[in-house]
């Protein structure tokens, strides 16, 4: 049997049990029993499943601004959020380089997959500078603030042609949610008509990828979509190589041959992440806010009489009811942090949903109020160099897709059976009937 064919099958019969088992099946054995001893740590992994993670943050939060669990500091106090996310003695993702023996060999060996991840390098979650910043630049300006109020015409359009077309009784993730990010996005990125509703269905499958302690039958099903959307990126990438527009996608493969730009695994990793994360966690905006608004009549109304609020009520929504839940960061060197030592290595959860409802911050945190005067102090794009590239595109296709909903429908009904989704960082609505 030749190298390559063995390469070949310990890449699809051996890695991925491994990868399963060491980043998902392990932390679970060791966490799931520690939270039915009262580790709130190890409750947050079944915090966010499609229910309601607010009390568990609220536990956090009444054991001081830095709680340590069993494996590690969590924290839900906004100005230790903003410190950890901000701060160069932490860097993002797990750094498996600093493993070492046996498991750290073992680790970085089958995570080696072949395919584009949104946790491994050199994606932009995962990376810190000198290369985040490379990467960072030459995606930065089609995000600007002036860029995306460009964009806002058309979006304010296809916003139209998606609401003529519903009717009746419709789950309203599916037929608007999912539908405008994806076409905005596309749009941005090139991507054919034909071709979005697949890119749909690559985010929607890929979507847990962010969590931990997933079941066998998830995990692979995540990686096929990982390694699916992998091949489809890199046939629409050639694509634009032959025949390139004036979208953002065609500027990075151009960039990719001259000097300094992308390598192609840099190449596939930021086009990839963009386009996912350019619709993902709107399409959570969306629905949120949906059925925030649409559950307080109250606030509907203050919005008919002060629509100048409608800016401010899309940062309440993402206060209230953020499409990411939290973040990891892990120590580069020993540091302190709200007076207590993190040693290098160490992880710290910095919960986003969690810092919004701070009540050092926010009066009556619990309380949705879209007239809220600091609700734009909210966590929900993160902050430091892991800022969310596409803030100002979320906040204006959220502004446009509500405030254009609600003005054509301000009588829609919130219909039975509503589903949260089931990943643990991402929050958002698999589906929300309305009736028109």
């Amino acid at each position: 049997m030749s190298r390559v064919t063995l390469g070949e099958r310990a890449e699809q019969t051996i890695k991925p049990p491994v990868r399963w088992g060491l980043g998902h099946r392990m932390p679970r054995s060791v966490m799931q029993p520690a939270a039915r001893r009262g580790d709130l740590h190890g409750q947050l992994l079944a915090a966010g499943r499609g229910g309601d993670p607010f009390p568990v943050f609220e536990q956090i939060r009444a054991r001081g601004p830095l709680y340590r669990g069993r494996f590690g500091h969590v924290t839900t106090s906004l100005p230790v959020v903003r410190e950890v996310l901000a701060s160069n003695d932490f860097r993002a993702g797990f750094d498996r380089a600093a493993l070492s023996g046996v498991l750290g060999r073992t680790f970085r060996w089958a995570a080696e997959t072949g395919f584009i991840g949104p946790l491994e390098p050199p994606s932009l979650l995962v990376t810190e500078p000198p290369d985040h910043t490379r990467y960072r630049k030459l995606v930065t300006r089609v995000f600007s603030v002036k860029a995306v109020q460009a964009l806002r015409v058309r979006t304010e359009e296809i916003a139209a042609g998606l609401l003529d077309e519903l009717d009746g009784t419709v789950d309203i993730v599916e037929a608007y949610c999912t539908q405008l990010p994806v076409t905005v996005i596309a749009e941005i990125l090139g991507v054919p008509k034909d071709e979005r509703e697949r890119v749909l269905a690559f985010g929607a499958a890929a979507a847990p990828s962010l969590d931990m302690g997933l079941q066998w039958r998830q995990f692979r099903s995540v990686e096929t979509a990982l390694r699916d959307f992998d091949g489809w990126l890199g046939q629409h990438l050639e694509r634009l190589r032959r025949e390139p527009g004036e979208d953002l996608m065609s500027q990075l493969v151009a960039a990719r041959d001259e000097r300094g730009g992308l390598d192609e695994q840099e190449l596939k990793s930021t086009a990839g992440l963009v386009l996912a994360a350019g619709f993902e966690t709107t399409v959570n905006l969306l629905g949120n806010g949906i059925a925030l608004l649409y559950g307080h009549p109250d606030q509907l109304g203050v919005l008919a009489g002060s629509p100048q609020l409608w800016t401010n009520a899309v940062d309440e929504i993402l206060r209230y009811d953020p499409p990411v839940l939290l973040t990891g960061r892990t120590a580069v060197r020993d540091t302190v942090v709200a007076g207590r030592p993190v040693g290098a290595g160490h992880l710290v959860v910095t919960v986003l949903a969690g810092a919004n409802r701070d009540p050092d911050v926010f009066i009556d945190p619990a309380r949705f109020d879209v007239s809220r005067e600091n609700a734009k102090e909210h966590m929900s794009f993160s902050a430091g160099r892991h800022f969310c590239l596409g803030a100002a595109l979320a906040r204006m296709e959220g502004e446009v897709g509500l405030r254009m909903l609600v003005g054509r429908y301000p009588d829609l009904q919130l219909l039975p059976g509503a589903r949260r989704r089931s990943t643990r960082i991402l929050r958002g609505y698999q589906t929300l009937p309305v009736r028109l």
